[in-house]
């Protein structure tokens, strides 16, 4: 089994992490300089707001491309633990902290159910997690009625969660200045599942079955079992990207609000060096992927572009982020 770990374990650095990191900076500078309003401390936290529950999808998503799947129900997912947990809190007067409990569960349940889909009853994990996205995005709007969800305002009881992610600072002047603690979340999340995959059995059985699920069967693996892990910890981070998202949206939230979102989150998986065909990828690769999203996001309507052009060049970038994992596995091959 050494062998195969080995060969099946991502690199720290390669080429393509390289390239995206120098991209990433150069956004930022080039935003930077077109645009005063970019390089504001207010337009900075801004784009962490979107940031953080966009980096936490991308973890989980990053689990099950190395495995050789995918997970397209995080968009929608994320939304509907947001908007059930909420209801909780809101409709039912449950204190916020079972809320958020209860988005992490959500979470865990529909990240086992897409597991049980792909690892037991061997679905293709494209049709699977499409058959869930449709499954949570339904669910949000019945469980919900068809209203939107506010989880409690930062001034009000029950806006101390808000915290986690941003905290309000008085300042010598009596105004607050925004403080983005879930910047200190996302960075034990990244540390703490970068060291699940590259350091742990979970996390090289996982790459191992990603480069060849046969050769990992016949090695021992219990591949059922590992793969389940990736998509329970894929839910998992959903539920946690619920927390954030409804942290971060200060207005209701509705059912419709996490249509397209799981795109973003394994795109910048993708940008960020995890292969398509599994078998090798980085949390931290993951992570400057999305920071490119998130600097497109919010750098293009500051230098005068409509949103329809970030995905006109986030197209572009995964492009050459695909074109570049298919010419490296032909050198493997």
């Amino acid at each position: 089994m050494q062998t195969l770990n080995k060969s099946g374990r991502t690199r720290k650095f390669d080429l393509q992490r390289i390239v995206v990191l120098a991209v990433a900076i150069v956004l930022a500078a080039v935003f930077s300089i077109a645009s005063k309003e970019f390089r504001q401390y207010t337009t900075i936290v801004t784009l962490l707001d979107s940031f953080y529950y966009f980096a936490f999808m991308s973890i989980g998503v990053t689990f099950c491309l190395i495995s050789g799947g995918n997970d397209l129900s995080v968009g929608t997912g994320m939304v509907c633990y947001a908007m059930i947990a909420g209801m909780l809190v809101k409709d039912f007067g449950c204190p916020v902290w079972v809320g958020m409990i209860v988005a992490l569960v959500l979470g865990l349940i529909f990240g086992a159910l897409n597991g049980v889909m792909v690892s037991i009853m061997n679905l293709p994990a494209f049709i699977a997690t499409l058959c869930t996205m449709l499954i949570t995005r339904g669910l949000s709007s019945v469980a919900c009625g068809g209203a939107s969800i506010s989880w409690p305002a930062r001034a009000s009881e029950g806006g101390w969660f808000r915290n986690i992610f941003k905290y309000m600072m008085p300042n010598a002047l009596g105004k607050k200045t925004p403080i983005p603690t879930g910047l200190i979340v996302v960075l034990i999340a990244v540390i703490l599942m970068s060291i699940i995959l590259n350091k742990t059995r979970v996390g090289r059985y996982i790459i191992a079955i990603g480069s060849n699920k046969e050769a990992a069967r016949l090695s021992g693996v219990n591949v059922v079992k590992y793969q389940m892990f990736a998509y329970i910890i894929s839910g998992l981070f959903a539920g946690i990207a619920g927390i954030a998202f409804a942290a971060s949206n200060a207005s209701s939230i509705t059912a419709s609000s996490g249509l397209g979102l799981e795109l973003d989150a394994i795109g910048g998986a993708i940008i960020g060096g995890t292969s398509m065909t599994g078998g090798s990828g980085s949390i931290i690769g993951s992570m400057i992927g999305v920071l490119i999203l998130a600097l497109l996001k919010n750098g293009l309507p500051k230098i005068g572009l409509t949103g329809d052009w970030q995905h006109v060049i986030t197209g572009i970038i995964l492009i050459a982020a695909i074109w570049f994992d298919v010419i490296k596995n032909r050198k493997k091959a």
